[in-house]
């Protein structure tokens, strides 16, 4: 059974110091960020050997798993603060060149385009083509009508 490995964060000003204890050793160090000592934490297990690679590591903050877990998400999900936009002053224009009283000519634009006919549109939904009965084709009609006659039933025609 793997034996779980525990690394202690205090904060120290702006800086965080990391003590990782497991497998009978102790390594400590700094760093400027919480992530930064959480990622120099993963690199004192990989220095603690192939069998602490697997173990679990439980990081702690002030005794709480909890507390280090809500700092170091913080530290993840926080944007930091965009730094100002430098806007540069203009340089001065060089002779000949356009002033903002005096702008630059524009060129020409070309013409619109005339307008285009719409597109034809399909309107009807190709499921009905298949789903409508196809109207029968007309036969030809037939070049002699044929007669058929009842042979008579009396009995001297019988006979």
């Amino acid at each position: 059974m793997a034996v779980p490995i525990t690394a202690i964060y205090v904060p120290e000003d702006d800086d965080w110091a990391v003590t990782v204890t497991g497998q009978g050793k102790s390594l400590t160090a700094r760093a400027p960020g919480i992530i930064a000592a959480r990622d120099r934490v993963d690199q004192f297990v990989e220095e603690l050997g192939a069998e602490a690679k697997g173990a679990t590591v439980v990081h702690l903050l002030n005794g709480s798993a909890l507390e280090f877990t809500a700092a170091y998400m913080t530290a993840r999900l926080s944007r930091p603060e965009p730094a100002p936009i430098e806007v540069p002053e203009p340089a001065a224009p060089a002779e000949g060149a356009a002033t903002a009283e005096a702008p630059a000519e524009v060129p020409e634009q070309p013409a619109p385009k005339p307008d285009k006919k719409p597109k034809a549109k399909l309107t009807a939904n190709i499921g009905d083509a298949l789903t409508t009965a196809k109207p029968a084709a007309p036969q030809p009609a037939a070049a002699s009508a044929i007669k058929v006659t009842a042979a008579a039933s009396t009995p001297a025609a019988r006979a």
